[in-house]
């Protein structure tokens, strides 16, 4: 019998994706849902992913992360948990606790349900959010050893305390349960902007910005700065840190080379939507005076505004060097969005 993998979030871009690359390696999944009538969206997703339907080898349990019920028996019976579910608004919140309260309680849930059943090791899907803010401006590039900085005085985001909150806690709550006699261990997956082939109706945030770009919504681009990285090989670093014992304790910056404008992103785009279609993608920046302006009126503005000419580095040398991890090019994780955005219309 393989091994049985949790997958929390197995509907979501990320979550669906890593559900696909554990079928490919042979293992069995177990998905966690909100609703069952999202398991045949995650069939879909799978198909258009190219896989055969992997019939009972791919399960779900219906399971939220602001309620306990359904995590027990989500776990039961399984080997590894990839936790990947986490919320990811649109725009931010008026309130940060709507973000942070479920993302930190949540993987907590995950937590005491997995070691109480006597998983082996928890995957959970951090970000580059929790590594690379609140810090003073540098042209060095972030690594695993960096965390970010909540109380420096920089404005930080309600995402970006979420992640950096909820990643906190899941290792206080490694550390607290190895100091007890627990075996479990804990390894994280650290992302900056996730792109790459869209399967169905969930995406990331990144990919929600390269729609509004491809159809011309933002007429005019603002002066930020992004890593990229292939939602494929998010995945696969997900099945490296699940699997190599040297992962074990380890967080893991997931990006593909350099980071990237906003202009240079959507030259990229026009010129891979050809002349016609292309047309509607904008190529102007707007200037720092304008968003000031405009940002007295807009929410969205205002949380943009500290990212305004803001280029934060980031290194993935350790999970090359340590993991042999191989991503695709950012160009090839743009090219893949684009190519399958009409899936998401």
């Amino acid at each position: 019998m393989a091994d049985r993998v949790l997958v929390t979030g197995g509907s979501g871009f990320v979550g669906a994706h890593c559900v696909a690359t554990l079928l490919e390696a042979g293992y069995d999944v177990r998905a966690t849902i909100r609703t069952p009538a999202r398991a045949a969206d995650v069939r879909s997703q799978l198909g258009v992913a190219g896989l055969d339907d992997p019939g009972d080898r791919l399960g779900f349990a219906v399971a939220d992360l602001t309620v306990d019920d359904g995590w027990a028996q989500a776990v039961d019976g399984c080997r590894f948990v990839l936790h990947v579910a986490s919320p990811f608004p649109a725009r931010q919140p008026k309130d940060p606790d709507e973000l942070i309260v479920p993302a930190r309680d949540g993987a907590l849930r995950v937590l005491r349900a997995a070691a109480d059943a006597g998983v082996e090791r928890v995957v959970q899907t951090s970000s580059f959010a929790a590594i690379g803010y609140g810090h003073a401006p540098t042209a060095r590039a972030f690594t695993e050893k960096d965390w970010t900085e909540l109380d420096s005085g920089r404005p930080v985001s309600a995402y970006v305390r979420s992640k950096t909150i909820a990643e906190r806690a899941a290792w206080s709550f490694i550390d607290e349960h190895r100091s007890a006699g627990g075996a479990m261990q804990l390894a994280t997956v650290n992302p900056v902007g996730i792109l790459g082939p869209v399967l169905g109706p969930d995406v990331s945030s990144s990919v929600e910005l390269i729609r509004l770009v491809c159809d011309g919504r933002i007429p005019r681009l603002p002066d930020v700065w992004f890593g990229i990285v292939d939602v494929r090989d998010v995945a696969a670093l997900h099945l490296l840190a699940m699997t190599r014992p040297e992962a074990a304790g380890e967080r893991f910056l997931a990006i593909a080379g350099e980071v990237m404008s906003a202009a240079q992103v959507a030259r990229f785009i026009r010129g891979r939507l050809g002349e016609d279609a292309g047309r509607r993608v904008p190529t102007k920046v707007m200037p720092a005076w304008m968003l000031r302006a405009v940002a007295p009126f807009s929410r969205t503005v205002r949380d943009a505004l500290p990212e305004v000419g803001a280029q934060r580095r980031a290194s993935a040398e350790k999970a090359l060097t340590m993991l042999g991890w191989e991503p695709r090019t950012r160009e090839t994780a743009l090219a893949a969005t684009v190519d399958t955005l009409p899936l998401r219309r």
